[in-house]
């Protein structure tokens, strides 16, 4: 008896051991099914990473490689002409190797107003919150014309969101495809102006104000969202801080910065902060003996039928 119990008790322990070891077996084989398929996952997850990170390279290479595009309609000499009535001039688009032309010149005792901005710069804003109701009495009169040149010198100020590029282009779609709404959405364009290193408004709120000072225009849309004109607006940036300017008898070759004003191709020298008649009366000069007898330009009355 004592040894067919002992026997079994050695059997039942076996027993208990090979099961053991076939449960260590399974568990073993699961592991490394774990092992095996968090490998592949690993694997997998660094392939799609790696093709991630080509596919974005790609676009940088491409991108940086792509051809400049043709620049907006209407501003065939870097600037949008606005005259009488606050009608813009229409200029056919210039190809990106095409050089910039002078607009056609005033007629006698029109004066022409050259201005050169950045939707950034916070002096331009200001000179535009001063001066820009005698502008637009002057503009809308037929005294003179605004050539309105937005480019883009500040675009690392505001945070890495590159406001002041994607505003100059915002400008550059308006002036292609609502050129009569630029005098509105230039003025527009500086009453959301944000203080310099900070984020700028996004595209839907540039959206927004262009399409609120008039700019309606479906394809402005997509012209803000793809920024269109970027690589014009970096061109016409170059061509205004190093020259030479397409601007008719101007007394000099490139801007130092904004707001760079001529009136008549002589250079505004401002005070700031600005005073209020400051410009007005620098106009009366520049304008020479005409405007001198007649500080308050009006357009010539239509003569009695």
């Amino acid at each position: 008896m004592n040894d067919s119990g002992s026997a079994s008790t050695r059997l039942s322990k076996n027993e208990r051991r090979a099961e053991a070891r076939e449960k260590a077996r399974q568990l073993r084989a699961e592991q490394q099914k774990r092992e095996r398929r968090n490998r592949w996952l690993l694997q997998g997850g660094v392939a799609l990473a790696a093709l991630a990170i080509i596919a974005v390279i790609a676009l940088v290479l491409v991108n940086s490689v792509r051809p400049a595009g043709p620049g907006p309609r209407n501003m065939a000499s870097d600037g949008i002409k606005i005259g009488e009535g606050l009608v813009a001039f229409t200029t056919p688009a210039l190809s990106p190797e095409a050089t910039p032309v002078e607009s056609e010149p005033n007629p006698a005792g029109v004066v022409d107003i050259q201005i050169f901005i950045d939707y950034l710069c916070p002096i331009c804003a200001e000179f535009e919150e001063v001066n820009g109701p005698i502008i637009r009495t002057l503009v809308e009169s037929g005294a003179a014309t605004v050539e309105y040149r937005p480019i883009a010198i500040l675009i690392n100020r505001s945070a890495g969101s590159q406001y002041s590029l994607r505003s100059a282009n915002a400008a550059a779609c308006v002036a292609n495809y609502n050129p009569d709404s630029f005098f509105d959405v230039n003025e527009a364009l500086f009453s959301i102006q944000r203080e310099e290193g900070t984020v700028g408004p996004d595209d839907a709120e540039l959206l927004a104000t262009v399409r609120s000072a008039g700019a309606t225009a479906p394809q402005i849309e997509q012209c803000i969202i793809d920024r269109t004109f970027k690589s014009w607006v970096q061109a016409a940036t170059d061509r205004a801080t190093n020259g030479p300017l397409a601007i008719r008898g101007a007394e000099i070759d490139s801007i130092a910065g904004t707001p760079t004003v001529l009136v008549n191709g002589q250079v505004f020298e401002y005070r700031y902060p600005f005073e209020a008649g400051e410009f007005q009366q620098f106009v009366l000069q520049a304008a020479g003996d005409e405007y001198s007898t007649n500080p308050s330009p009006s357009p010539t009355p239509s003569p009695t039928p």
